[in-house]
C-alpha cells in the first residue's frame, strides 16, 4: 500500500470516530458572575439632573436593579413609605452603569467556546468586554448568550454594562418608525419592558433598569444541551406517549451517546442511543412510552404527581453535559364547541371538565429580585387554601421564575399564562416583530415543561386597545394598517411560534378575546372582563345579568388593614381615606371616591377611619361574592371565574384579596366560601327563592338541604328539609319557593335572613345567608360578641358567639400578627364559631390586643330606611 493511500484511508476512517478522540472531552462548566458588583450615575450634559448626582463607583449587588442599590447605599429613601414614592423619578431619567472584573485562568482560555450568559438585562443597554462593546440588548424578557471566544485575556477581565435612561432609550427607537405618531403607540412600548412600571391602577410610578437575571461565563468544547423538552403526545390513564426532545449544540460532527433516565420516585427507567451530531444545533429525540401513568391534576380534581427526566450527552465516555426537567402527565383541551349559547370555552383536563376559580396574579413585588421563595409559597398556598385551581398571570408585568411555576404544579394551581404584553398598543415595525417572536420563543422554551400552564394567552387587553386613546377616530387606512399589524403579531406570529415550540398548550390570541367571532345578544364566545361594577358604577346584581362564556376579570377595590396602612404612614395620614398619602397610595384616578359612592350605597358612611378600612374589605368581598356565585350558577354556559387579583406589589388600596403584606382581607376568606367544592347558594329570581346546589365534584353524592327564615335574634319564621343528590360537574336549582310562601303576613324583609345549609351527615359542607333587602335599609342588632381565646395543641383558639345576628366579624390582635383559619365570618344566634390561631405572641399578649368588630359596630347607630 502506497504512503498516500494510507493517509487517506486513515483520513476517511477518522471521521466516523468520536469527536473525543481527537483529545479527551471535558465538561460543561459555569462560573457564576452573580454577587459584588458596582454601579454608578452617568452624569453628562444631556442627563436630567439629580438630587445628588453620583459619579463615583458603589456597591451593587446582581441580580438587582438600580433602585435596590440606591436603597442599599442609603442613597435615596424607601419608595414605598408616604409620598416617597414621588421623590424618585428623576432616577429613569438618568443613565447608569455596572461593572465587575472577570478572573480568567489560562485553563479556561483553551476551552473551545467562552459565552457570557446574561439571563436578564432590564432592559436597553450596551455590554462592554475589556472596553469593547459586544452587544446592545434591548428586551427584558430574554437571555442573552454572547460568544466572548478570543475576546478574554488571561488574568482581569472588565465587564460594563451601560443602561441609557430607559425613557429615553424607547423614544429614540418610537422615533424611528414613521407610523408611530399615526397609530398612537406609546414610546415605551418600542423597548420590551414590564408595562406596570410605568404606572397602573394599583402599582407605584417608577421605572428601573438593571441586570435582574443571573450572570454567568459559561466555558464548554464539544457538545452542551440546549434544551430538554418533554412533548405529550397523547396521554390517558392507560398509556402515556411522550416524545422526549433533546437539544445539543456541538462544535464539530461526530458520534455520541444520549442517555435518558425517568420516572417517578423510585421507579426510574433508563433509554440511551448512539447519535451522529452534526457541527451546530442538533435536535434529537427519544420515544417513551408508560404505562399506567399517575396523571397530573388541578387541586380538587387529584394528585399532583411529577415525573422526572434527566438527560446526559457523553462521547467517549465522558459525560460533556446534562440537563434534568420535571412534568406533569396530563392532557389540555380548550374547548370551544358550537352549543344553544354561543361557542364554549372550557378547560377539559383529563378529560374532566373544569369550572376554573381562581384570581388574577400580579408581579409579587416592584422589585423582582426581592420576591423569596416564601412570598411565593404564601400566595399560591393561599390560593389552593381557599379552594382556587387556576391563576392568571397578567400580561403587564414579567414572565415568572421557575419556582413559580413549579409551586403551581405541586399545588394543582392551572396557569393562564399571557404573554408580556399588557393594554398598551404595540408597534408593526420588523425589528419589534422578530424580538417579540425571538422572546416569546425563549420563553415558552423555558417554560413549557410546567404541567400547570394550561394556555398562552397573546397579552392583556390590546385587542381593545385598538379603540383607546383616539385610534378608534383614525382615517380607515390607517385603522387597517394597525388591525393588521395586530394580527401580524398576536394571530401570526405569536401563534405560529407557539404551535411549533408547544403544540401541546393551547395558544388564545388575547384577554378578552371572542378570537374574532362576530357577537350578537344571542351568540357568545371566549372570555370577557367584566367592569361594569367598578368602573360602570352599576350595582353588584349586575353581574346577574351577564351571562359570559368565561369570566378572567371582574372586581372591587378595598383598602389593606390598619396595620399595613401603619406601616407607610404617620398618624397624621390616618385622619381620612382622601389625605394626600392615602391618595399617593391610590392610583385609580376615582378609586377612593368610587369606594365612597359605594358605600353610601350599600352601607353609609361608616364611623371612623379603621371602621372604613374594615368596611371597604366587607363591601369587596359582597361584591365580588355576587359575582363569584352568578358565575358559578351559569354552570355549564360559563365556565371560568377568575377576580381580579389575588396579591399586590406594594402597599396601596386596590383590587387584591392578600395586600402587600401578606395579610389576607376579607375576600380572600369570602372566596375560601363561595369557591367551595360543593357550594349551595340561594338567590332571588322571579319572586322566588331558587336554591341552587353547585358541584365540583366527579362523583354524585347526597346531601341533605335546611332553608331557614331566621329572625335576627334567631327565631325561626320558616323552615324547610330537603334529601338532595348533588349531580356531578353540575349547577342545579334544587328547591323553589315562592316569597310569599316563606314569609308570614306582616313579617318584614328587612327583619328576616335566609340560612340556607348543605349537611352530609353532621357535617355542613356550604351555608350561605341571603338577605331580601339592600344591605342599607337593615338595621343589624348591636349586640356584644363573647370572645373566648385558649390555647390550643398548636396555637390557639378563638370561640365567637352572639345573641343576635352578627355580621362579617372580624378577629384581629392589635399589634400582634397572626394567621386564622377563617374571618369575617357570620354569627347566628346562639350559634359558636371557632377560629384557629397561629401566632408567636404569648398567650396573655394575645388576650390583651384582642379586638372583635362586626358590620354593626363600623357605622354610627341610624334609622331603617335611612337614604
Amino acid at each position: 500500500m502506497s504512503v498516500h493511500k494510507h493517509v487517506f484511508l486513515t483520513l476517511l476512517f477518522s471521521l466516523f470516530l468520536p469527536m473525543s478522540l481527537a483529545g479527551h472531552a471535558q465538561s460543561l462548566t459555569r462560573q457564576s458572575l452573580d454577587g459584588a458588583w458596582q454601579f454608578r450615575q452617568v452624569v453628562s450634559d444631556s442627563d436630567t439632573k439629580s438630587p445628588a448626582p453620583s459619579v463615583e463607583w458603589m456597591p451593587a449587588k446582581v441580580p438587582g436593579d438600580v433602585h435596590l442599590d440606591l436603597i442599599a447605599n442609603k442613597r435615596i429613601p424607601d419608595p414605598f413609605y408616604r409620598d416617597n414614592e414621588s421623590k424618585i423619578q428623576w432616577i429613569e431619567k438618568a443613565a447608569w452603569e455596572y461593572r465587575r472584573n472577570i478572573d480568567v485562568t489560562t485553563a479556561t482560555l483553551k476551552h473551545q467556546h467562552l459565552e457570557l450568559v446574561f439571563k436578564g438585562l432590564d432592559a436597553a443597554s450596551k455590554v462592554y468586554l475589556n472596553g469593547e462593546e459586544i452587544a446592545a440588548p434591548a428586551n427584558m424578557f430574554r437571555e442573552w448568550r454572547l460568544d466572548v471566544t478570543g475576546k478574554l485575556k488571561s488574568g482581569s477581565n472588565e465587564l460594563r454594562v451601560f443602561f441609557p435612561s430607559p425613557i429615553k432609550a424607547a423614544e429614540e427607537v418610537a422615533a424611528k418608525d414613521p407610523w408611530r405618531v399615526r397609530t398612537h403607540t406609546d414610546a415605551k412600548v418600542y423597548v420590551r419592558k414590564a408595562a406596570y412600571e410605568y404606572g397602573w391602577d394599583w402599582g407605584p410610578r417608577f421605572v428601573t433598569s438593571g441586570i435582574w437575571q443571573p450572570v454567568s461565563l459559561e466555558m464548554w468544547d464539544d457538545a452542551r444541551i440546549e434544551n430538554l423538552f418533554v412533548e405529550q403526545k397523547d396521554i390517558s390513564s392507560t398509556v402515556a406517549h411522550l416524545d422526549v426532545q433533546t437539544e445539543v449544540v456541538a462544535s464539530k460532527p461526530g458520534l455520541a451517546t444520549l442517555s435518558l433516565s425517568y420516572g417517578l420516585k423510585d421507579a426510574e427507567q433508563k433509554t440511551e442511543q448512539k447519535v451522529m451530531l452534526s457541527a451546530g444545533l442538533n435536535r434529537l429525540s427519544l420515544p417513551v412510552n408508560i404505562d399506567k401513568p399517575a396523571l397530573w391534576y388541578p387541586s380538587g380534581y387529584g394528585e399532583q404527581p411529577l415525573y422526572s427526566f434527566h438527560a446526559k450527552v457523553s462521547l467517549d465516555g465522558q459525560v460533556v453535559d446534562t440537563a434534568d426537567t420535571k412534568a406533569g402527565l396530563r392532557s389540555i383541551v380548550l374547548h370551544r364547541d358550537l352549543d344553544k349559547w354561543g361557542r364554549s370555552f372550557e378547560f377539559v383536563v383529563n378529560g374532566i371538565p373544569v369550572f376554573a376559580k381562581g384570581a388574577d396574579v400580579i408581579p409579587f413585588d416592584s422589585f423582582p429580585n426581592r420576591v423569596t421563595t416564601a412570598d411565593y409559597r404564601h400566595i399560591l398556598q393561599a390560593a389552593k387554601d381557599t379552594n382556587m385551581n387556576m391563576v392568571r398571570h397578567w400580561g403587564g408585568g414579567y414572565y415568572e421564575s421557575d419556582e413559580f411555576y413549579s409551586i403551581c404544579d405541586e399545588l394543582g394551581l392551572m396557569v393562564w399564562q399571557d404573554l408580556m404584553f399588557g393594554n398598551d398598543w404595540q408597534p408593526g415595525t420588523y425589528d419589534f416583530k422578530q424580538n417579540i417572536q425571538q422572546e416569546v420563543e425563549y420563553q415558552m422554551r423555558r417554560l413549557r415543561n410546567h404541567p400547570s400552564i394550561v394556555l398562552w394567552a397573546g397579552n392583556n387587553e390590546t385587542e381593545l386597545a385598538k379603540e383607546w386613546n383616539g385610534r378608534g377616530n383614525l382615517p380607515a387606512d390607517v385603522h387597517e394598517h394597525i388591525w393588521q399589524d395586530y394580527l401580524t403579531e398576536f394571530s401570526g406570529v405569536l401563534a405560529v411560534t407557539a404551535a411549533r415550540v408547544d403544540p401541546q398548550t393551547p395558544y388564545w390570541p388575547s384577554s378578552p378575546s371572542a378570537d374574532y367571532e362576530d357577537l350578537s345578544d344571542s351568540f357568545q364566545s371566549g372570555d370577557n372582563h367584566d367592569w361594569s361594577v367598578w368602573h360602570g358604577r352599576v350595582d353588584f346584581a349586575d353581574y346577574e345579568k351577564h351571562h359570559w362564556r368565561f369570566v378572567s376579570e371582574y372586581g372591587f377595590q378595598s383598602f389593606p388593614e390598619m396595620k399595613t396602612i401603619e406601616s407607610f404612614t404617620t398618624p397624621e395620614d390616618r385622619t381620612s381615606i382622601f389625605t394626600p398619602v392615602m391618595l399617593a397610595h391610590q392610583k385609580n384616578g376615582s378609586g377612593n371616591s368610587l369606594i365612597q359612592e359605594y358605600m353610601r350605597r350599600y352601607y353609609g358612611d361608616p364611623k371612623d377611619f379603621a371602621s372604613f378600612l374594615y368596611s371597604s374589605q366587607v363591601l369587596q368581598a359582597e361584591a365580588v361574592k355576587t359575582g363569584a356565585e352568578s358565575f358559578r350558577r351559569e354552570r355549564p354556559r360559563t365556565m371560568g371565574s377568575l377576580f381580579w387579583q389575588l396579591n399586590d406589589c406594594w402597599p396601596v388600596a386596590s383590587w387584591s384579596s392578600i395586600d402587600s403584606e401578606g395579610r389576607w382581607k376579607a375576600l380572600q376568606y369570602y372566596a375560601r366560601r363561595f369557591y367551595a367544592p360543593v357550594l349551595v347558594s340561594p338567590h332571588v329570581e322571579d319572586g322566588s327563592v331558587a336554591v341552587y346546589v353547585v358541584s365540583d365534584h366527579v362523583q354524585a353524592e347526597q346531601a341533605e338541604l335546611s332553608l331557614q327564615v331566621m329572625k335576627f335574634d334567631g327565631s325561626i319564621v320558616k323552615q324547610k328539609n330537603l334529601s338532595v343528590q348533588v349531580k356531578p360537574l353540575s349547577s342545579e336549582v334544587v328547591m323553589k319557593i315562592p316569597l310569599s310562601e316563606l314569609l308570614d303576613a306582616g313579617t318584614d324583609p328587612a327583619d328576616v335572613v335566609v340560612v340556607a345549609r348543605l349537611h352530609q351527615g353532621r357535617k355542613v359542607i356550604s351555608s350561605n345567608l341571603l338577605y331580601l333587602t339592600p344591605t342599607k335599609k337593615i338595621v343589624l342588632p348591636k349586640v356584644p360578641i363573647d370572645a373566648t381565646l385558649a390555647k390550643a395543641a398548636t396555637g390557639f383558639d378563638v370561640t365567637l358567639k352572639s345573641a343576635a345576628l352578627a355580621r362579617s366579624v372580624y378577629l384581629s390582635f392589635g399589634e400582634q400578627d397572626a394567621t386564622y383559619s377563617d374571618n369575617y365570618v357570620d354569627l347566628l344566634p346562639g350559634e359558636p364559631v371557632t377560629i384557629h390561631v397561629t401566632s408567636e405572641a404569648s398567650l396573655a399578649a394575645l388576650q390583651a390586643g384582642m379586638q372583635v368588630r362586626s358590620l354593626a359596630d363600623a357605622f354610627s347607630p341610624t334609622t331603617k330606611g335611612k337614604e
